[in-house]
């Protein structure tokens, strides 16, 4: 029974193993791209910003409508002319038409039409500046769950070369005890050592089935979609990421977005002020009409046509308060915002402090963590021998399995969250889309 949960396992792993496409880091970058669902929505917004930021929606261009209408009136009428005539009609018609083109166009509003123009444009380059934030928090995203990959991979080779050693030991305790070399409690605990190595190895198959398909959701493709990774990684050079710490404050997404909002709360105040200026309008007009009268009225039929032209001037000199209202409003709103930029500013270069110490920290634990498996693996060799010798306990030789196991998984991790950690220091300094992979 024993030997066929072992089987189990080795055949659990052939099937996931078998047939995998290597999907490199790039290509994962580049279906992101394409596919993730919240890039795609950002990019959406971004579509509508420019829209709204267009000539036409900007109240530069003019107003053009067109009118048209009939009337047509039947009653009856008695009529007595000034010669003292009288006559009477019974079912009198009137018939009217009208159509006409009409021009409005605004001459000078106090720049308020500017002044919304320009924040207009800086609300597009915010929006774009929203679609990069998304696209730097997806590939983080993206990058976590792709070494997530990795990392258990490997974790999988680790533990499946554990189970080839407690095998091994197994087999070896089974034919000692064949010819009287040792108890039956180092079989059964050879036994338990190898179950349990089993457990461990389903445990980490499973894990990685599950981190598959949480890269295939970032990916917007099919969940079930099988692939393997590349579990190599390359640090970027401390002069590389010098130059790219000393450039943060015009590259960190987020205090571009707060400039930007400054920018905005700027115009938005002119253009409240611009209210209280005079506003100058244009209006123009092509118009038609036709009259056909009954025999009742002086005249039996009329049509006009003609152009039309004016310019009014509308100066809103009290509003009763409300235009001060919103000016003070606005003056709060761009406090307000000085401050959160403030604060952004702080913020910004803590998360930049800490991402930056994170790194350090972590690239000296995986140089450390590296030494640590040469020690054990070089300790664990040695505990071989001298088990083979009968100089341990299959306890001690176990134990000694067991450090070298908990060495590699350690630097395996290490060795992911320090290259998780540099990326996350890059996008604090606003060059994790400058920087290879």
């Amino acid at each position: 029974m024993k030997k066929y949960s072992l089987v189990v396992v080795l055949l659990c792993y052939s099937a996931f193993g078998f047939a995998q496409e290597l999907l490199n880091p790039d290509e994962a970058v580049k279906i992101a791209l394409e596919n993730n669902f919240g890039i795609q929505i950002s990019k959406n917004l971004e579509s509508q910003a420019q829209n709204n930021a267009s000539v036409l929606n900007s109240g530069y261009l003019p107003t053009l409508t067109t009118t048209a209408g009939a009337n047509l009136s039947k009653d009856s009428q008695e009529a007595t002319f000034q010669d003292g005539r009288s006559q009477a009609v019974d079912g009198a018609e009137t018939k009217r038409y009208n159509a006409s083109v009409n021009l409005n166009y605004t001459l000078f509003d106090g720049l308020g039409r500017m002044y919304t123009y320009k924040a207009l444009k800086e609300q597009y380059a915010l929006s774009s500046l929203a679609v990069r934030q998304t696209i730097e928090q997806t590939l983080l995203q993206l990058y976590a769950a792709y070494f997530d990959v990795a990392q258990l991979e490997e974790r999988v080779q680790i533990f499946e070369k554990t189970l080839e050693n407690s095998k091994m030991r197994l087999l070896r305790a089974q034919k000692r005890i064949e010819f009287g070399s040792t108890s039956r409690l180092e079989v059964l605990n050879a036994k338990v050592d190898a179950n349990t190595d089993s457990i461990n190895l389903l445990q980490q198959i499973q894990s990685l089935s599950n981190a598959k398909r949480n890269l295939n959701l970032i990916l917007a493709r099919d969940l079930e979609e099988d692939f393997s990774s590349n579990p190599n990684v390359r640090f970027v050079s401390d002069s590389v990421l010098s130059v790219h710490r000393s450039t943060y404050l015009s590259n960190n997404v987020r205090l571009l977005q707060a400039e930007r909002n400054q920018e905005i709360s700027v115009l938005q105040l002119k253009a409240q002020k611009s209210n209280l200026l005079p506003r100058l309008n244009l209006t123009g007009a092509y118009g038609y009409s036709e009259g056909v009268f009954p025999a009742t009225n002086f005249l039996a039929s009329s049509n006009s046509r003609g152009v039309s032209a004016g310019l009014s001037l509308n100066w809103n000199i009290f509003s009763g308060g409300r235009q001060q209202v919103a000016i003070r409003n606005a003056k709060l709103a761009k406090e307000s915002q000085e401050l959160q930029e403030l604060q952004i500013q702080q913020e910004v270069d803590r998360d930049l402090r800490n991402a930056e110490g994170n790194y350090r920290n972590a690239r000296v634990t995986y140089e450390l963590q590296i030494d640590n498996v040469i020690t054990a693996e070089d300790n664990y060799n040695r505990s071989q021998k001298r088990f083979e010798l009968g100089q341990i306990t299959s306890i001690e030789l176990r134990q000694a399995q067991l450090n070298t196991l908990a060495t590699e998984l350690s630097r395996v991790q290490a060795k992911f969250t320090a290259k998780l950690a540099e990326l996350e220091y890059l996008l604090h300094c606003g060059a994790l889309l400058n920087v290879a992979f």
